[in-house]
């Protein structure tokens, strides 16, 4: 039986719409929309959301075909066992696609009961096309799409202030709503909509930056036949997430009375300040996932779960956060503290398979947001480099080497990078001392935005645990360390 409102013997409300939301992929679906649906559910917020595909190809055919039905598995460990629960999921009232369907997507302009804008478009989607016109069907853009449908929507009511709307992106870019916003205003401008439009754009519209947190791997392809089994009903869309989420929303408080999830139990944290949870989470969460990445790979393990797991490699990560990931940063401690454990038992979710050669993608760049920051701030706070951080600094340039042990490591990252280690490591093989590779590698300025060898201190100790990474394998190095 294939999932749909016929088949189902639930009755399901048809609800207004009250949101659009750009994009009908997995992270929408298991994180905004579920959000809605247990609002709709707990607090009578009757809020139908219908989904614009945000590129000429997209899945809104296969959710028009479920009647944006689907189903929602969240999975991980609450109170440290293993739990999995599932949920049908009716917030969806439809998807368009604009590139066939152009004149019903203006059409939502009209919307009396319009009131939120959502988008996840992946984080190349916030740009500025300098191509797209205001008479294309539709744009090429994500910005150029919505600034269309807000001009029309202003047109249509005739500039009434009452149906601006609060625009909530969930990309993951810095400011991300400033970002829009920018860019829609720039279209404005391109396209002479008008001063009267800009008015309304600044005046009667909320653009308010988020953070986003929920690991959601998606669609279950393996487990499919026992799902189905299980649920009795076909269903192309079901998508996979764990327990923990988080939403940040840089809004005022008016956003917060129109969009009460608090109130429905979710952690949704209105805030007029994102840039200590952006921090957090970047420093932590992210940063973690890259310290860990050549540390546990070169120590011979193979995943997240695993490495965590592991008597020495979690132990080495533990002690990585309480003594200098969490020192480092600004903010409460006891909070930073509670958060990092959040994050250790999310890496534990014994659903999540996640390698660690998937995170390795980009290490350099990575490392340059995500742990660099937090050695600088470790060295003016406490006076001294941090042991561990600079290990693992150590033990990503080894990496780079690209072996483990015998076998080859199948590098991912951009040709500059791979050749520069390249040849790095091929001159220590002849002549080069370990002392002049880390000086050349620190000395790279496209990479670290300054001449790493001026940190005092940091040269020496990364040169000191690449040597003993080399002369004592990781396995012995690390326990060294510990």
């Amino acid at each position: 039986m294939k999932l749909n409102r016929t088949n189902i013997t639930s009755s399901f409300p048809d609800r207004p719409i009250k949101v659009v939301q750009f994009g009908e992929g997995n992270f929408l679906r298991a994180f905004v929309d579920w959000m809605i649906d247990r609002m709709n559910k707990t607090l009578d917020f009757n809020a139908g959301i219908k989904v614009v595909q945000p590129i000429d190809r997209g899945m809104v055919d296969m959710l028009n075909e479920q009647d944006g039905l689907y189903t929602l598995y969240l999975r991980g460990l609450q109170n440290g066992e293993a739990k999995s629960d599932h949920m049908l999921i009716d917030a969806i009232q439809g998807g368009l696609n604009p590139y066939t369907e152009h004149e019903q997507y203006l059409a939502l302009a009209k919307e009396e009961e319009w009131r939120f804008v959502v988008s996840n478009t992946t984080e190349a989607g916030i740009t500025f096309d300098p191509n797209d016109k205001l008479e294309d069907k539709p744009q090429n853009s994500y910005p150029g799409k919505l600034t269309a449908l807000l001009y029309k929507r202003f047109r249509h009511f005739q500039g009434n202030k009452d149906k601006g709307l609060i625009i909530i992106p969930c990309e993951l870019i810095d400011e991300n709503a400033v970002r829009l916003k920018e860019i829609v205003l720039k279209y404005a401008n391109l396209w002479n909509l008008g001063s009267d439009f800009v008015q309304w754009i600044e005046e009667a519209n909320y653009f308010c930056s988020t953070l986003v947190d929920r690991i959601v791997p998606g669609y279950p392809k393996d487990r499919m036949p026992e799902i189905t089994e299980e649920l009795g009903y076909e269903d192309n869309l079901v998508v996979e997430g764990e327990f923990f989420h988080l939403w940040v929303i840089q809004a005022p408080e008016q956003v917060q009375k129109e969009f009460p999830a608090p109130e429905a139990g979710l952690n949704v944290i209105y805030t007029d300040d994102i840039r200590p949870y952006k921090k957090r989470k970047v420093r932590i969460l992210n940063g973690v996932h890259t310290t860990l990445v050549p540390v546990a790979y070169l120590y011979g393990l193979d995943a997240v779960r695993q490495s965590v797991e592991n008597e020495v490699c979690g132990r080495f990560i533990q002690k990585t956060i309480d003594q200098e990931i969490i020192p480092a940063l600004d903010m409460n401690k006891q909070e930073l503290t509670a958060y990092s454990q959040d994050v250790l038992d999310r890496f534990k979710n014994p659903y999540i398979h996640h390698l660690l050669l998937s995170i390795s993608l980009n290490s350099f760049s990575k490392f340059e947001t995500r742990v660099l920051p937090t050695i600088l701030s470790f060295i003016r706070n406490e006076r001294k480099v941090p042991a561990r951080l600079t290990f693992a600094m150590a033990s990503m340039f080894y990496f780079y080497r690209g072996k483990r042990n015998l076998v080859d490591i199948p590098l991912n990252d951009s040709q500059e990078i791979i050749d520069l280690m390249q040849h790095q490591w091929n001159a220590v093989s002849s002549s080069l001392e370990f002392n002049e590779l880390v000086k050349n590698i620190l000395a790279q300025e496209s990479i670290w935005k300054m001449d790493l060898n001026k940190v005092e201190g940091l040269t020496d100790a990364i040169t000191r645990s690449l040597q003993l990474i080399h002369d004592k394998g990781m396995n012995k190095a690390i326990e060294n360390m510990l």
